[in-house]
């Protein structure tokens, strides 16, 4: 049994991890850190086989490599799209991957760290991908209108739905009937499916991101 930390400020994103290497058998998340401190903490605690981090996540990265070197722990960073993984290899960490990792190269890279070995996600598939490569997320995109787009940043975020009412001005009531509305163009039931639609279709992503303005719901 391989034990495997997850170490994000994003909720969503966390929850989206484990739910994909909880359908392997060999596989089992011992811990999910939310800050630098926590994530310390479980490295000397669990002493796990892989952790894996967001890159964004890691203040001082060669103070986190020299840990994993004491508790014997593979790193695996999720990157930022466009970024180049060399800097994380040649820093220590065995696995780079992109946000828009499938959950089989997941898997597979987290395999091929526990043994030692590195594992670097190819960068043409870790690219931002041309709008005409991606017609799913180009589709969806234009079918939301900004305020739901706000919206699904912020879920992506792993706000709640009464935060998101606080975010935005409005109820808690305004905000679940929005959720209905995009649950419906996307096709997807419930958040954390949505929080991983939007992931991985990097046009609807960036989308989301963007949209600062319209604050209030009417």
């Amino acid at each position: 049994m391989l034990k495997i930390l997850l170490a994000d400020n994003q909720a969503i994103f966390r929850a989206g991890i484990a739910k994909v290497l909880a359908v392997e058998d060999d596989l089992r998340v011992v811990a999910q850190a939310q800050s630098v401190e926590q994530m310390m903490m479980a490295l000397e605690k669990f002493r796990a086989s892989v952790m894996i981090f967001s890159a964004s996540f890691v203040p001082d990265l060669a103070q986190l490599v020299q840990a994993a070197a004491r508790c014997k722990t593979g790193l695996i960073v999720v990157a930022e799209n466009g970024e180049n993984s060399s800097k994380y290899l040649n820093a220590g960490v065995r696995g780079v991957v992109y946000r828009n990792v499938s959950g089989d190269m997941l898997v597979d890279c987290v395999r091929k760290v526990s043994r030692g070995d590195k594992f670097t996600q190819e960068t043409k598939a870790a690219a931002t991908t041309p709008e005409n490569e991606d017609f799913v997320g180009a589709r969806v995109r234009d079918r939301l209108t900004p305020k739901e787009l706000r919206i699904v940043a912020l879920i992506v975020q792993g706000y709640k739905n009464k935060e998101i009412a606080v975010q935005l001005g409005t109820t808690e009531q305004v905000i679940k009937n929005y959720l209905r509305n995009v649950y419906d163009k996307i096709g997807v039931s419930d958040r954390l499916e949505l929080a991983l639609f939007t992931i991985h279709h990097h046009i609807l992503a960036e989308a989301a991101a963007a949209t600062t303005e319209g604050r209030s719901v009417q």
